[in-house]
């Protein structure tokens, strides 16, 4: 325990990462939903997990880099499944200078499915409130974060120990995170492969993020300090980036896991088709994520060769991105891609083009409710496309809540509040929440 002052200057900390988050991270709103109440972020759970924290007067990192003998992978047979819990070990959520109390947290390694099919392994980190919830009465999220690096040691498990903390992934997930603390909701973030692996980490890979989404709940279900039942009910949750995860989880749960009791999901703000998304973006505001998430899709797809395709500025900066956090793809917005690439229009190369294609939404409907958020002013992902996976779905007998919203240069002026809690997908929490209530009145 700290004395009083420390107290006081915990919440404080924390007080202000969460009002930053909401007033400073990006996505998409979700408007027509009501604004979400500041006492639902600032929650008993929450402002007693400060109260009770540990502050330190400079960042002290607890993540685990790359070196540790724990990120060791033993050897998978040809049988094993996907979803099996391979090691866990106890850790401490560390927030910029924050350790909360009142959270248990720990680190798993477990098997999943990669989009090539092949069994391979995945860590992550499962956050529970300790809030007197009884396990049977919990519910856990398997929240796929908005992060979408390349490097190492950049992943949820790393950020949320005191590790990666410029990353604006786990900056816009306080509040949803704090809400479903509030709730007494566990939480199971995927890293999306080892994040101990020095290689480059493919990303926006919707096949291969949707089964380690779902592979993470199973090992989290299955770690017995959790002492969660098998048939906890499970929501999925995604924005931006960590919604096309969610949106692969939602749509592969019944066939892939379908095991889980996933009762709802609620993806926000996510590339629904990446050709798309580059023909939109690239040269953009946010032209250096999409090159990097074209660096994700040939981290995870060795045949597209984009090496063959870089100008000399493209390799340098293609080989800084392939060793860094997202933070860093934010620094190059407005860049031509003629002056990253000799072939302007990635999309154009047919290994790249049968990707982007292998991994856009829509191929079948999620078997769980499902609410798609999207902003009708989004300059990244044209509102269209959210109108037409609805759509598909529902041609395909899914059940659609599509909430579209404003985000235009007066919604900040009008209300800020809520507009920005809108784009960080905090509404979508009780959206969940009334779910799992309707769920569990049938």
């Amino acid at each position: 325990m700290v004395n009083s002052t420390s107290r006081r200057r915990a919440v404080c900390v924390g007080a202000a990462s969460v009002l930053a988050a909401a007033l400073i991270a990006a996505g998409s709103p979700a408007g027509a939903q009501e604004a979400v109440d500041l006492s639902e972020v600032f929650n008993p759970l929450v402002v007693r997990a400060l109260q009770g924290g540990e502050i330190s007067g400079e960042f002290t990192p607890l993540g685990l880099s790359s070196d540790d003998p724990w990120f060791d992978e033993p050897e998978l047979s040809g049988d094993t499944a996907p979803g099996i819990l391979l090691k866990a070990r106890p850790v401490s959520v560390q927030v910029y200078q924050v350790r909360p109390d009142a959270v248990s947290a720990y680190q798993l390694m477990y098997t999943t499915t990669d989009h090539f099919g092949r069994r391979v392994i995945s860590t992550g980190i499962l956050m529970i409130p300790e809030d007197g919830t009884a396990p049977a009465d919990r519910k856990i999220i398997g929240y796929a974060e908005a992060n979408d690096s390349l490097g190492a040691n950049c992943a949820p498990s790393h950020q949320w120990t005191g590790g990666n903390q410029s990353d604006p992934a786990m900056f816009s997930a306080l509040g949803p995170v704090a809400e479903m603390f509030g709730r007494g909701w566990a939480v199971m973030m995927s890293d999306v492969g080892n994040d101990g692996d020095t290689s480059p980490h493919p990303f926006s890979v919707g096949q291969f993020s949707g089964k380690a989404t779902l592979d993470g709940v199973r090992a989290a279900l299955a770690l017995p300090e959790a002492g969660l039942a098998s048939d906890t009910p499970v929501g999925i949750y995604g924005v931006a980036g960590g919604g096309v995860a969610a949106g692969f989880a939602a749509e592969q749960a019944h066939t892939y896991a379908p095991e889980l009791n996933v009762t709802a999901s609620a993806i926000q703000a996510m590339m629904i088709d990446p050709a798309t998304f580059e023909a939109t973006a690239a040269g953009g505001i946010g032209s250096g994520f999409v090159f990097s998430s074209v660096l994700g899709f040939d981290a995870g797809y060795p045949e597209i060769k984009l090496d063959d395709h870089f100008t000399p500025v493209g390799r340098d900066v293609a080989a800084a991105f392939r060793t860094s956090c997202q933070a860093l793809y934010l620094a190059l917005p407005f860049v031509p891609f003629d002056v990253l690439l000799t072939n302007p229009a990635p999309r154009t190369i047919p290994a790249l083009a049968a990707a982007y294609e292998d991994n856009t939404l829509g191929k079948q409907a999620p078997k769980s409710k499902l609410l798609i958020s999207s902003c009708e002013d989004d300059f990244l992902v044209p509102f269209s496309e959210a109108q037409e996976l609805a759509d598909t779905y529902r041609a395909d007998g899914g059940d659609v809540d599509l909430i579209p919203s404003q985000c235009g240069p007066l919604d900040y002026v009008t209300n800020l509040y809520k507009t920005v809690t809108d784009q960080l997908g905090m509404q979508d929490v009780a959206w969940l929440a009334a779910e799992f209530d309707e769920a569990e009145s049938k």
